[in-house]
């Protein structure tokens, strides 16, 4: 019989040789980011960062916050999202974030506005794997945290049930009308991945994620946004970074 391991049978030992890093060095944090620019949100992130490094995988980072270590990486997409997180999750990491933009599926969501989902309904074709079913849960202390420092930047704030998809090319006009009908503040192609590959490990987990497009009134992130509109997404991009890192300064106080 063949004595061969699949990649869910890796130890957290043997992920952190394969890393070349020790369990004191492995990151209190992981941080993943769903984005198309990933050189300028990758540069961007780490420039906030002491002591960076690649590690031996490409496109992974490891760096120092306040005395806290943060491993980041631009993830687009379900498949890449998981194994960022299981990785991090299985050597030791104590809280899981994701961030990022989503679509708006209700009325009275604005360019900027800031997503704090509650839950997330999984249609990522990933999360299940990893128990994740209908929906999958944020942990609400943390999240509770990532508004209140929302609110505190004068940054509108949204709670609820959000949809993570598994493609931002495959959906039409019948489909986010169906979102917008069940309920759905938001999508995205990650927050439920995160949430569930957390979870396996038993690592709290939560998302902050920028409202860029407006779907039911069919604006795509290909539409122009207005000055004000632009500004307040660019704060607001930047906002879910900086709290992110308050977060992380905040594992093992409360």
């Amino acid at each position: 019989m063949s004595t061969a391991k699949s990649i869910m049978e890796i130890t957290a030992e043997e992920w952190l040789a394969a890393l070349q890093i020790t369990a004191a060095e492995a990151p209190d944090a992981v941080i993943v980011e769903g984005s198309w620019w990933r050189q300028q949100r990758t540069d961007w992130r780490l420039s906030y960062l002491k002591d960076v490094e690649e590690l031996r995988f490409p496109d992974i980072f490891l760096g120092e916050w306040r005395g806290k270590g943060v491993a980041y990486c631009c993830a687009y997409g379900a498949p890449r999202t998981a194994e960022i997180i299981h990785l991090f999750s299985q050597i030791g990491a104590k809280l899981a974030i994701q961030i990022g933009t989503c679509g708006g599926l209700q009325p009275g969501l604005n360019p900027g506005n800031i997503i704090v989902p509650t839950v997330a309904i999984a249609r990522d074709g990933v999360a299940h794997l990893y128990g994740g079913q209908e929906g999958v849960m944020s942990d609400p202390l943390w999240s509770k945290n990532a508004r209140s420092a929302m609110l505190e930047r004068g940054i509108d704030v949204h709670q609820g049930a959000h949809l993570t998809w598994s493609s931002i090319f495959a959906q039409d006009r019948r489909l986010i009308e169906t979102w917008r009908l069940a309920g759905y503040l938001s999508v995205d192609m990650e927050t439920a991945t995160t949430f569930a590959t957390a979870s396996y490990f038993g690592v709290p987990a939560l998302s902050m994620l920028a409202v860029w497009d407006d779907l039911i009134h069919g604006k795509s992130f290909l539409d122009p946004l207005a000055q004000d509109e632009q500004n307040a997404l660019d704060a607001s991009n930047q906002a879910v970074y900086e709290v992110a890192l308050q977060l992380v300064e905040m594992i093992g106080t409360k």
